[in-house]
Parts: structure tokens; sequence; C-alpha cells
């Protein structure tokens, strides 16, 4: 039989490219335009991940396209660390104004989500003079080094690349599903906190060397864990107390995903530094990592990059702010999100394989289970959701153990997004 072109690339790409990519569906992307795709071969699909997390605006936003196209017309790069631009200072100014905090900030400019963690890392060794880190279990941070130590999601992160940065140690994330204490919330108190802060704090980790906490305000690799609506504010005032910064990891979070331009003004808190990447260009590369300014005072040579602040790529996220601002996403973000619980919560009630839907905005998740008494992880029936879904024409992300993510484009309609909804059910029901 002859191979379809999608087939032929495919067997190409695997003779010359790492094979250490996570693709487990065979798809061959052609283009796109909102929240659809098109493959090689000309098949659409409804795309409920977003490129992970990136494409918030949809794929193709004509505004996006012509702010890069008109500065590309003038230049396309300059050593950001060498040299100035107008369009990272215009955006360094925007980030200033819509981060979370009424305080002085600054901002440092990356290539990716993984850079955008190792600054902070850097940055608060530096400012705090220490080497310590608090991160969680079930996070993910990147795959650099320093941020694949503070990662606590797979061990394939981790696997033949030790030893690892030393200092950081891991706390129990309030994964309510999952309970490490077998407690539920609220009754629970936060024991996951309490634990942190009076056994881990007291026979473990010298307060004294911590430099700073991390955290995702909502888990995104590990399958969106939700945190109570409390937790970050109970957490911050931990780091106040001890004296650690609060680092924020917004990279899959930020950019109205959650409902909010910052899923931390979802949690009422206001971080020390904030990571972010993903969604903020639209699709070219660029990350950043902001900061108050009394933080980010470290002096000329300490940490710098020869891409930060590519000014086509902080044109691009210049014109993405701009839309999700003018077509209000973030609204359109959180009623949908309302929308797709309620419809998760209803699946549940029929398929007893789902063991707990979760979300916030647009990052929704839900958890396959062999059996709900014991909550065995599913990652078989998982993979051949995803797999079921894909042949349907949409398209998921892997979660976790056993949790299809579902995150599409923030310019999604009602109607399109109720349509992969059903299509979702429809594959459930098969399986």
């Amino acid at each position: 039989m002859k191979k379809s072109r999608a087939q032929r690339i495919i067997s190409r790409d695997e003779r010359v490219i790492s094979p250490s990519y996570t693709r487990g569906i065979p798809l061959v992307i052609d283009r796109g335009q909102g929240p659809y795709i098109w493959d090689i071969d000309n098949k659409k699909y409804l795309d409920f991940t977003s490129g992970i997390a990136v494409a918030n605006v949809g794929h193709a936003n004509p505004e996006l396209i012509k702010a890069v196209r008109d500065q590309a017309d003038k230049i396309m790069h300059n050593a950001g660390t060498d040299f100035y631009n107008e369009p990272a200072v215009d955006l360094a100014e925007k980030l200033c104004d819509i981060t979370p905090g009424r305080f002085a900030k600054r901002v440092f400019f990356t290539n990716s989500g993984a850079e955008s963690v190792e600054c902070a890392f850097k940055l608060a060794r530096w400012y705090k003079e220490g080497f310590r880190f608090i991160s969680f279990l079930g996070a993910f941070h990147g795959r650099t080094f320093g941020a694949m130590t503070l990662s606590g999601s797979k061990l394939i992160h981790r696997d033949h690349f030790s030893p690892l940065v030393p200092g950081v140690t891991h706390a129990p994330y309030p994964y309510c599903y999952r309970c490490p204490f077998d407690k539920e919330y609220p009754g629970c108190d936060f024991e996951c906190l309490r634990y942190l802060d009076e056994v881990m704090l007291k026979r473990v980790i010298p307060p004294d060397e911590v430099v700073a906490i991390i955290a995702e305000p909502v888990q995104g690799e590990d399958g969106y864990i939700v945190p109570p609506k409390n937790y970050h504010k109970e957490l911050q005032k931990l780091c106040k107390r001890y004296g650690f910064l609060y680092i924020a990891d917004e990279i899959q979070n930020g950019f109205a995903r959650s409902g909010k331009w910052f899923a931390s003004d979802v949690f009422g808190v206001k971080p020390d530094i904030i990571c972010m990447a993903k969604a903020i260009a639209g699709g070219l590369p660029l990350g950043a990592c902001v900061a108050r300014k009394e933080v980010m005072s470290w002096p000329p040579g300490s940490h710098a990059s020869t891409f930060c602040g590519n000014p086509v790529s902080c044109a691009s996220a210049l014109a993405s702010i701009e839309y999700i601002k003018k077509n209000k996403l973030a609204k359109n973000a959180e009623r949908l999100g309302r929308l797709g619980m309620r419809r998760l919560r209803e699946m549940k009630e029929r398929y007893h394989n789902i063991g707990d839907v979760r979300g916030l905005g647009l990052m929704l998740g839900i958890e396959l289970v062999k059996d709900r008494r014991t909550k065995r992880p599913a990652h078989d029936l998982m993979c051949r959701l995803v797999n079921k879904a894909f042949k349907r024409g949409l398209l998921l992300l892997y979660g976790g153990q056993s949790t299809p993510r579902i995150a599409p484009p923030l310019v999604i309609t009602r109607e399109e997004f109720e349509e992969g909804l059903d299509i979702l059910e429809e594959c459930l029901k098969k399986l």
C-alpha cells in the first residue's frame, strides 16, 4: 500500500530527528486557523491543545502576522544583551503593568519557559546569597539542568542525568484527589503546608539556607492540578514569615488562560518573581522573567542572552496582549471553563472510569482510573482516548499518569467548544 504524505514525512523524521521528542500521535501539521489545524493530507482537526497552551490567540492570527511582518521589514535581530530596541522596552513596560502587584518591576527576556525558570533560579540565588530551593512533587519547570532539578513530575526527565543541581527539596503539593495524607479539603486544614512548615523546615531543610519556593499556580504537565483557593495565599504567608522569595511559574497558566491575565491573580497572590513563556508571543519563541525591582538588581554581565528581547518576537507579543485585551479572551476562558467543568461533571456521572474532573478557565483535566475505589491510574485508557479522539478530528494533550488535558485556543467559540466536548464524550462512550 502506498504511504500517505504524512507517513513519508514521519519516516524521514525518524532518520534525522532526535527520538527524545514525546510525539505519541502521527500528526504532520500543515497549517492552522483560529482553533483549527489541518494536516499535510488536508484533514481538519479541532485543536484542544493550543500547541501546549501557546496559541491562546488562535493559529495564524492576522493581527500577529501583520505585527511580525512590519517588524521583520525593519530588522529581525539585534543582540539584546549589547544593544537596545524599542519593542523590547514597550513589552517590558506592558508586562510590568499586567503582572500582579502595583510595585516597581524589571524584566529579563528569554527564549523559552525553561530559560525563564533558569533566570529565576539564578536571580534568587544572587539576591538572597543562598542556594536552597523548595519545589513541589508533580511540578514541571522544564528540561534544562536547573529547571529539571526543580521538576518533580516524571522519572524520565531525570534518568541518566545525575548529578543534578544541589540544594533542591520537593514538598507535597495539594493534589486533593490523591492526598498523600489521606485527608479531604477543607477538613485537612492544609495538612500539606503544615507538613512543609512543621516537619520539613524543622527536620530536613535549614530555613536560613532557603532562598525561594517555586510553584505553578496550577500544575500543568501533571494533569491540571488545581489547589484550593486559599492555598497560594497561605504559601506566600509562609514565604514572608521565613524570608523566602515566592516564585510563580506561570508558563502554562499565563496570558488569560486561567480567566485572568495570570493565575496568580485568581489566587490573590503577588509573586516576587514570575516566569512566563508559551503564549506570550502567540507562537514565536519568547519568554520572560518579571521580578520586583529590588530583586532584579544584579550587575551587568551576571546574566544575559544573545536573543533576549528579539524585536520580532516582542512585536508579536505586544500584538498578542492587545488582541487578548481587545477581544476579552480572559472572559471567554472563564465563561467556557465553567461550561466545560459542568459538562465534564456530567460525563463523570455517566462513565465510571472518570475518577476526577478539575480545571481553571480553559485548563481542564479528566483523570481516568481503572477503579474509583482504588483510584488506580488508567494510563492505557488515556492513550486510547487521545488516539481515538485524534481519529475523530479532536486533538487532546496527555497529562500526568492518566489525565487527558483540554486547552483550546482562547478564541474558540461556545459552539466549537461544545463540538469538541461532544466528540470527547462519544470517544469515552465507545471506550
